[in-house]
Formats: structure tokens, sequence, C-alpha cells
């Protein structure tokens, strides 16, 4: 898994190619999923024109040579996070909305998890080789995700905290169940989980985070569930 973000200000940048990827081009090989978390943004692929706004997913297959990042805005730039991982087909390149979306609303303010899930990148959803890849809102007061937590033997996941508000911080929590540890995150923060890891945070405001997942299978539903009770 790669994880990335770009943040176009004044001028165009192209996603570039990596020596220890050994490749022609970046998506020789892979497949990347990118979604805005700011202003207004274009993304051309393979001369081919995608305009996301804020929560807009854009899948881009493998084997296309040349990808552009824009803001169509300077005052107001775009911010795009990605995922990639290695791929063994093509699928095709594809944007969809934050309107168009999947959503699950999850959760109650009496637990403090009220949150809306939206799913891009899935087996209902934007088709791929191996990633999973979508974002959760929590609601106004608000502050747990991913809780009870859980972990997914079959597949390492990363989680991208934004929309965090200035001053505030996420505690992010690791490890195995019984034996957990935090870690403190910021806005436009990312972190990568191992497969025996749980990935679950609590913040000192409402905030949202894209969460995205690559390994054995493609089933979002494929987890296996630590109740609160046992977690230490």
């Amino acid at each position: 898994m790669i994880v990335g973000m770009v943040n176009p200000v004044n001028q165009a940048l192209e996603l570039p190619n990596y020596p220890n990827l050994r490749a022609g081009y970046f998506l020789e090989r892979r497949e990347i999923g990118i979604i805005n978390v700011a202003g207004p943004g274009v993304i051309k692929a393979d001369g081919q024109v995608f305009e996301l706004n804020k929560l807009d997913c854009l899948y881009i297959s493998k084997g296309t040579q040349k990808v552009i990042f824009e803001s169509t805005v300077s005052a107001n730039p775009a911010v795009f996070y990605f995922l990639s991982s290695p791929a063994h087909a093509v699928y095709p390149t594809t944007l969809l909305t934050h309107a168009d979306a999947v959503k699950v609303e999850l959760g109650s303010s009496a637990t403090a998890n009220k949150r809306t899930i939206n799913k891009y990148i899935h087996l209902e959803g934007i088709r791929s080789c191996q990633l999973v890849m979508g974002l959760t809102i929590l609601h106004e007061g608000s502050v747990w995700n991913t809780m009870p937590a859980h972990v997914h033997d079959r597949r390492m996941e990363a989680y991208f905290y934004f929309d965090v508000p200035a001053g505030q911080k996420i505690f992010h929590y690791m490890g195995e169940g019984q034996e957990t540890r935090h870690i403190t995150m910021d806005n436009y923060d990312a972190v990568v989980s191992p497969p025996w890891s749980i990935h679950s945070g609590s913040g000192t405001a409402s905030y949202s985070f894209i969460w995205g997942m690559a390994g054995e299978n493609l089933d979002y539903t494929d987890m296996d569930a630590i109740a609160i009770a046992d977690l230490k």
C-alpha cells in the first residue's frame, strides 16, 4: 500500500514515478483511489478530465500512464488523498460523487459514535482489484470511530483524518485488542494498521476520516469484532 496526499495550489502536479517501484510509470502494475477533502479540483488521467468537489472519489485503473492534479481556485486549493495498491487486472477509471456514494448510518448520540459511512470503492460500488475505500463523517457531538473495535486478519488498513478543527486532537488506538496503545493525530495525518491491529479513535471534537483496505478479499464485512468489555 502506498499512502499519499497531493495539494496543488498555483500549478498542476503530476503523479511521479518512484525508483523502488521498478516500473516504467507509477500505475504500470498498480491501481489508485483518490478522494478530495478540500476545495474543488481537477484530475487528468491519460487525457480524461475529471472534476472533483469535496468528498468526491476517483478510481484510476492499472496501466494509466499520466495523472495530473490541479486546483480549480488557488485561494481554495484541493487536497487529494490517495491510496494505491498492486493490481493484477484492469478495471475502468471511474468517478463517484459524494452524493452518489452508498451511505450507512451507524452508532448513536448516547454512545458518542453517531456517524455516516460513505462507501466508494467496494463490491457494490467502484470495482477494483483489491482496494476498498470510503470515508466516515462523525455527527456533531460524536467523537468515537470504529467502536466496537475490530480486526481483519486478511487485510491491512489505513486511516486519514481530516476536518479536525484547529486546536483539537484525535487519539487513535492500535495494537491487539488485549494490549492497546494510542497515538495522537492531527488534521491531515494518516496512520497504517497491520492486519492484527485494531483501528479506532476518539477526538476532542467531531471530525471525519478516510478508510482504505487492501489484502485477501474485497468483502467489507469480513472482520472480527472485539467486545468493548474485552478491550485492555
